[in-house]
């Protein structure tokens, strides 16, 4: 019980990427007066962990209502997974997220999708279809990588002094490489599913 539950807060901890974000986080708060940073950061954690708990109490009903199969999600969300993880190792111009914001964020991009991102709500809603019946363990996977997640996030400007631009990109590609094993053993295990309906059919 509480292995599948330290599985799942470290999978959902890799996928939110926080180290990787900390030079966006940064980069789209470097238009914020100081003043007000901190409270917009802490604002916009508090968002997107309201998202992620959103998708992890509808998450089931949301495959129900457009009849979407966990094998569906698992192979959709290793796509995903896959690309994340491929802008992680070879970063764009832009960065991760694409162009950059200016002003102050509002849920975008800071919440959603660089903390609540495509990837971690896929993630959130296969798992939770995986383990129906144990909604307060996923509460506390989904709670745990949150927790990790967020204070690296509010000490982003140290972590960026402590590590510098290359150590924290090291870490990042470190990650997408850990992260492009675990997207395709998703969809390995998707198409596994798949076609083992499709033969029993």
């Amino acid at each position: 019980m509480l292995m599948d539950i330290f599985a799942s807060a470290t999978l959902l901890f890799l996928v939110m990427d926080p180290l990787g974000n900390v030079p966006l986080f940064l980069t789209v708060l470097k238009d914020v007066p100081e003043h007000r940073r901190s409270w917009v950061l802490r604002r916009e954690l508090l968002i997107a962990y309201g998202v992620l708990l959103l998708f992890l109490a509808i998450g089931p009903y949301i495959l129900n209502f457009l009849q979407l199969s966990k094998e569906a999600i698992s192979i959709g969300g290793g796509i995903v997974l896959f690309l994340i993880a491929l802008k992680m190792i070879f970063p764009t111009e832009h960065g991760l997220m694409g162009p950059k914001h200016k002003g102050e964020p509002l849920v975008v991009p800071l919440a959603i999708p660089l903390v609540a991102g495509p990837s971690s709500l896929a993630m959130i809603m296969l798992m939770r279809e995986q383990a129906a019946a144990d909604w307060l363990g996923m509460w506390l996977a989904v709670t745990l990588a949150w927790g990790v997640s967020a204070p690296i996030l509010l000490a982003s400007k140290r972590l960026y002094k402590l590590l510098g631009e290359r150590g924290l990109t090291a870490v990042e590609r470190l990650m997408g490489m850990v992260l492009i094993i675990m997207s395709v053993q998703m969809l390995l295990q998707g198409l596994a599913e798949y076609l083992k309906l499709g033969g029993a059919a």
